[in-house]
């Protein structure tokens, strides 16, 4: 959530920049509101101070002997005019807060203008290996089905299209890219936690989830109010809501696995094919509790810790600086990771590594104290990685003429050495 002080101080800087994210509200509609509300409450003080000067009638009258009644009527009065206002103070409040709320982050400066993905700057190429084949490969749904490692048919006959099942070495593999990616981030100091995968409303709207996104989450019913997660993101960001963070803890490192679970509702003409777009799919998720004068150091560092783990697997991939106008609701900067897939012919985004400055510790009411004062930290997370199109970029690069399909080496510890997953016969 913005900071309405500095709205008020910039009011057209945060119009143009929140317009370049496609804000569905006009951050002039918030200052009006604000205005409103700062009026009333100079009303309020006005209206307490004369309350305060007949209260010491009452008081003078009492000692001089006198009826306080005249006084004491006045004192009512007044007193029904504050709880009134204060009524009002609250309304606005509360409708403010809402408006905020469906305000996205601005841009980093370093942030490249744009309108769209087309707009987006490739900032580093990693390192893309040869393929030289000397066959047709094949795309993963049907290597994944050839192998009988996934089984979309009998995932979308219980639960519905975008509900993967993985088979026999297929369940394995998923599982040693997990295990691969936790052990990674603990040897670089994270610290792992297991997350509930459900959460209340109210720790969605810490991370910005709602209320902008609510049509793409899956909900328990009303009873509950609780939200499948979409990423681990939002409860491990949400461990410290209204906590205060010592300094000298900052930078918490944190990652975690879970599933995933996002309705996709905007995915209409997408590809969808096989593990391109799911509803449910894994993750391992890494979140930054940051320092707020070094959180963009910590975002680099963050990002390269992802890249890191696809160049173990020998992926080609590159890192792209998102534009303003594809940037994400809540990010400040973000960083996509992609890997490209030679059958799909296309980048494969695998990671987003995003720093929101202060956006969801405003939100969530996470501090820390430097100098003496409370100030909201900087949060910062990114997929460390999410398996699918991982997955995907593993079947488009290691598969051989023969049909089968060379395990990393960086994951074969996980498969009990096995190196390769061949054809049945």
């Amino acid at each position: 959530m913005l900071d309405i002080r500095k709205i008020r101080e910039n009011p057209e800087f945060y119009r143009e920049e929140t317009r370049k994210k496609g804000s569905a509200v006009d951050v002039m509609d918030v200052l009006a509101l604000d205005e409103k509300r700062r009026s009333l409450l100079a009303e309020v003080e006005r209206l307490k101070s004369e309350r305060n000067a007949e209260s010491k009638k009452i008081g003078e009258a009492k000692k001089r002997g006198e009826n306080p009644e005249q006084a004491m009527a006045a004192m009512r009065i007044l007193g029904d005019k504050i709880t009134d206002l204060d009524l009002q103070v609250k309304a606005i409040d509360d409708e403010q807060t809402e408006k905020l709320m469906h305000i996205p982050n601005i841009a980093h400066a370093s942030t490249p203008e744009g309108e769209s993905s087309a707009d987006n700057v490739v900032t580093r190429e990693g390192p893309i290996p040869a393929k030289d084949r000397d066959f047709a490969a094949v795309d993963h749904k049907t290597l994944g089905e050839r192998l009988g490692i996934f089984d979309f048919e009998r995932g979308a006959k219980i639960s519905g299209s975008g509900f993967p099942v993985y088979r026999g070495l297929g369940a394995r593999l998923e599982h040693s890219l997990i295990q691969f990616f936790l052990d990674s981030h603990r040897e670089c100091g994270f610290e792992e936690i297991i997350p509930p995968y459900l959460v209340t409303r109210n720790t969605m709207r810490g991370t910005g989830q709602l209320p902008k996104f609510e049509e793409d989450m899956y909900r328990c019913d009303k009873e509950d109010d609780l939200f499948l997660i979409p990423t681990a993101e939002v409860p491990v960001t949400n461990l410290y809501s209204d906590e205060i963070i010592p300094e000298n803890e900052l930078p918490k490192r944190l990652c975690a696995y879970s599933a995933c679970f996002r309705r996709e509702a905007g995915s209409y003409g997408k590809d969808t094919r096989g593990l391109l777009r799911l509803h449910q799919f894994n993750k391992v998720e890494m979140v930054y509790f940051a320092h707020p004068d070094k959180s963009y150091e910590e975002h680099e560092e963050l990002t390269r810790f992802a890249e890191v783990l696809l160049e173990k697997l020998g992926l080609p991939y590159h890192r792209l600086a998102l534009c303003k106008g594809d940037l994400g609701f809540g990010a400040a900067k973000c960083y996509d990771l992609e890997v490209y897939a030679p059958v799909e012919k296309k980048w494969l985004e695998v990671s987003s590594c995003s720093n929101f400055e202060d956006f969801q510790a405003r939100r969530a009411n996470i501090r820390t104290k430097i100098n003496g004062k409370n100030q909201f930290i900087h949060t910062l997370n990114g997929s460390g990685l999410a398996t699918p199109r991982v997955m995907v970029g593993i079947c488009d690069n290691y598969q051989q003429k023969d049909g089968s399909l060379v395990i990393p080496e960086v994951l074969r510890k996980y498969m009990g050495g096995l190196e390769v997953i061949e054809p049945s016969k």
